[in-house]
């Protein structure tokens, strides 16, 4: 792992915008919203500084409904893989509401993606809502990481304490 994040994004992993793009589906007629993170280009077996995304994170207490979506702006976790947001528009419009852009300051990469929810109905913004290149790249997902320092065991040895 490496201690500090390249600064160019270089696009987003296939495998992720696929499942964020069968994220928005499940959830339709609500909008789906969750963040992105990064990892380093060479961390993926590319030979090329920057960063792709690979991770997209749902925050516990997102509400949604078909117009928006919520997030617990307190429960956003503060990570130095963290590069922006995602998000879907059931109505189909792909490009940023006054509502996003008043969202888009934390992070350099925003997705919108548009009901039906196809592998073209998705675009990226920057922070200013202006419209941005972003690479779909073929690449093997990194392992899972433990995001909890616990597993099934300590779940049922604390059950069996109780």
């Amino acid at each position: 792992m490496r201690l500090f994040r390249s600064s160019e994004l270089l696009g987003i992993a296939a495998d992720t915008l696929t499942f964020a793009l069968e994220a928005s589906r499940d959830t339709h007629p609500n909008e789906y919203m969750g963040f992105l993170r990064a990892t380093d280009a060479r961390d993926l077996g590319l030979d090329r500084k920057g960063q792709v995304i690979t991770d997209v994170l749902v925050i516990p207490g997102t509400t949604s409904t078909p117009e928006s979506a919520t997030v617990r702006e307190h429960m956003k976790p503060n990570s130095a893989r963290a590069v922006g947001s995602i998000h879907s528009h059931p109505n189909g419009v792909l490009r940023p509401s006054d509502a996003d852009l008043a969202t888009f300051h934390a992070g350099e990469v925003h997705v919108i993606i548009g009901a039906p929810y196809e592998r073209d109905c998705w675009r990226a913004f920057d922070s200013d809502g202006d419209p941005r290149d972003l690479d779909v790249i073929d690449v093997a997902l990194p392992e899972d990481e433990a995001f909890f320092d616990f597993d099934q065991t300590d779940i049922d040895a604390e059950l069996y304490d109780e």
